[in-house]
């Protein structure tokens, strides 16, 4: 019995899950490519530093690099700031809901880029009851009487949508031939300057710092610096972590206790309302992503396969 690594899985469940609440504050005084820079920055510090304690080197091939700088920017630097950018109009627990649907996007874009993850009937169920999940949390937010708030929502789905495809192209293109953690510190390294585009790109989009807020206070400065140090470097550890002790599989489950700390934090902490559709919302896509992986995979079990992380 492996205590200590399903310790560790409730523990990261619970640490992503209150990623949807530090960003909430965050977005307050700060702007999310802000965020997104201070994240990528803290995390490309501690996992070089993790992966050159333990002897690992750098790979020498072009290729691989334009592979990270491709996975630093669509995995990390990207997904963060669309994060940011949606949180300023939802709530921290409808982002957590909206970012449990990444395994039903790489479903439906492994079907056409990997031989041996093809969609069946099981798979399709799956899919259309994780479909009806979105679309009531859609009309939930156009009834919400907050501006912007389904232009909100889209871009936490388009944060998701960014991680299954970086998952789908990561497993494709670097997970047979290099260790996870050379993986994650490579590509947040190349993830770093990909953020500070962004950031630079804010006054051009017409992003800025909310208006309403008064002087930068504690709260947020210390929200951002632990969702970069606890919930960015220290979590991805304890993931590879957990991947290496209880497999794959088991691990991206973690996926379906994410929203559950989301929803709670949010409810606790910023009095975020949980009403019926929130709830019905969550259960049809958490009721999906597990029709479509509890059934027909269960034999990767017994023979599981790493799988990038995506952190929110």
């Amino acid at each position: 019995m492996k205590t200590f690594a399903w310790v560790s899985f409730w523990l990261v469940a619970a640490i992503w899950g209150s990623s949807f609440l530090l960003i909430r504050v965050g977005v307050e005084h700060f702007t999310p490519g802000q965020i997104a820079v201070i994240r990528c920055v803290i995390a490309a510090i501690g996992l070089n530093a993790v992966m050159l304690a333990r002897g690992k080197r750098y790979p020498r091939d072009l290729g691989v690099w334009i592979a990270f700088a491709i996975v630093g920017f669509g995995n990390a630097a990207l997904p963060y700031w669309l994060i940011g950018l949606g949180e300023r109009t939802i709530e921290s627990a409808l982002a957590s809901v909206i970012q449990s649907t990444v395994p039903m996007f790489s479903l439906v874009i492994a079907h056409f880029a990997l031989a041996d993850e093809r969609v069946n009937t099981q798979k399709i169920l799956g899919l259309l009851m994780g479909f009806i999940g979105v679309t009531v949390l859609a009309l939930r937010q156009t009834g919400s009487g907050h501006e912007n708030a389904l232009g909100g929502m889209l871009m936490v789905v388009g944060a998701s949508l960014c991680y299954a495809i970086l998952t789908v192209y990561t497993r494709r293109r670097l997970s047979n031939n290099i260790e996870p953690i050379v993986i994650a510190g490579s590509t947040f390294i190349l993830s770093v300057p990909a953020a500070l585009a962004l950031m630079l790109l804010e006054p051009v989009l017409g992003v800025q710092v909310a208006a309403d807020v008064g002087p930068m206070s504690g709260e947020a400065i210390g929200s951002v610096l632990v969702l970069g140090l606890l919930n960015t470097f220290i979590a991805y550890l304890f993931f590879y972590y957990i991947i290496r002790e209880l497999g794959a599989f088991r691990a991206t489950n973690v996926t379906y206790v994410v929203p559950v700390f989301g929803v709670v934090l949010g409810a606790l902490v910023l009095r975020e309302q949980i009403d019926i559709a929130l709830v019905a919302g969550a259960g049809l896509i958490l009721s999906g992503i597990a029709v479509i992986n509890l059934g027909g995979r269960l034999a990767t079990w017994v023979r599981p396969r790493s799988r990038p992380a995506t952190v929110a």
